[in-house]
């Protein structure tokens, strides 16, 4: 008799992060951008793991005005760039938290390369 273990959406994304969080980790020069992604807003974070403090944050939450979901992406991509700019940091290590490298998690990603961020 054969055994299907079927894992749901969720479950397989917090296995891949676990797996990139093996491997990932943000330090003083080169902290860690983390991405997080809901169904209505998406947040980014750049944290430094040693010390275990978030040093940039940016969301989509306080966005008044209506746009696409990827649009809110970008533009908290400029915004998160910005603000590590102001903070003196230069490079990072993306951390997509298990989501896949595609669509809205894509913008915020080419957003931050194009605002000046080095990943």
């Amino acid at each position: 008799m054969i055994d299907i273990i079927m894992t749901t959406k969720i479950e397989r994304r917090i296995k891949i992060k676990y797996r990139v969080r093996n491997r990932i980790s943000g330090t003083t020069e080169c902290p860690r951008m983390s991405v997080f992604r809901s169904n209505k807003q998406i947040y980014v974070q750049i944290i430094d793991d040693l010390s275990g403090k978030t040093l940039a944050a940016a969301s989509s939450l306080g966005m008044t005005e209506k746009m696409p979901k990827k649009e809110q992406a970008a533009k908290v991509g400029e915004l998160i760039a910005k603000k590590a700019q102001e903070a003196g940091i230069s490079t990072v290590v993306f951390d997509r938290n298990g989501y896949l490298y595609h669509g809205r998690v894509k913008e915020v990603a080419d957003a931050a390369r194009n605002g000046g961020l080095k990943f």
